[in-house]
């Protein structure tokens, strides 16, 4: 009895060692900057893209996401119900400030301006954006899955107004972690495209519409 007791208390030291030195991966959803910019690089034969005047600048809020995925660890769906909390996959920061970073680049990028959170006003027109995830879902080597409720209002211009709308992006995923992150990117860089639209129209002093599908 004491020797199977003790081969209990061996094989529970194993197991917690195994899982002591288990290697943690931490993931971005902010894309690297070539990415960002659309991909590589334009070849030295081909003409460069046209300039664009820049947009006004834009305030993107705190991003809100979900409870159910508001945790320092990747959440992934298992089978129709399940899910699981992947202990050695992890994010780098919360994943709100992880979206909120990439949506502001990604924005900027459409934008071609400047995100100006946190700076003090100077009474110029300006666009504030606000974004709540509804859902985030992570099914590996299956998709990548963002619905949102956002709005998009212009301060201090002529004619202020604000446009609310939902979009939901889903994109394509391969096998592993990595594939996964890297759809996440991808939907998040669609929806930044959606708000963008309206708020250059906004700025415009344009009638807006919500994108569809």
């Amino acid at each position: 009895m004491i020797r199977a007791k003790h081969l209990v208390g061996v094989a529970a030291g194993v197991l917690l060692a195994a899982c002591a030195s288990a290697p943690l991966h931490y993931y971005t959803l902010v894309a690297p900057a070539d990415e960002s910019a659309g991909g590589l690089a334009a070849s030295a034969d081909q003409a460069p893209a046209p300039s664009v005047a820049p947009a006004l600048p834009f305030e993107l809020l705190p991003v809100g996401v979900p409870a159910q995925v508001d945790q320092p660890q990747l959440v992934v769906r298992e089978g129709g119900q399940g899910v699981a909390l992947l202990g050695s996959e992890r994010w780098i920061a919360p994943l709100g400030d992880e979206v909120r970073s990439a949506l502001s680049a990604d924005l900027a990028r459409e934008l071609h301006s400047a995100d100006v959170s946190g700076l003090p006003g100077n009474g110029q027109p300006l666009l504030r954006i606000k974004l709540d995830l509804r859902r985030f879902d992570s099914a590996p080597g299956s998709y990548a899955l963002i619905e949102a409720a956002w709005s998009v209002r212009l301060l201090h211009g002529e004619r202020p107004a604000t446009l609310a709308c939902t979009s939901r992006v889903s994109e394509a995923v391969g096998p592993g972690y990595p594939a996964l992150v890297q759809g996440h990117q991808r939907a998040i860089a669609r929806l930044a495209t959606q708000i963008a639209g309206v708020a250059r129209a906004l700025g415009a002093g344009q009638a807006a519409v919500c994108p569809s599908g």
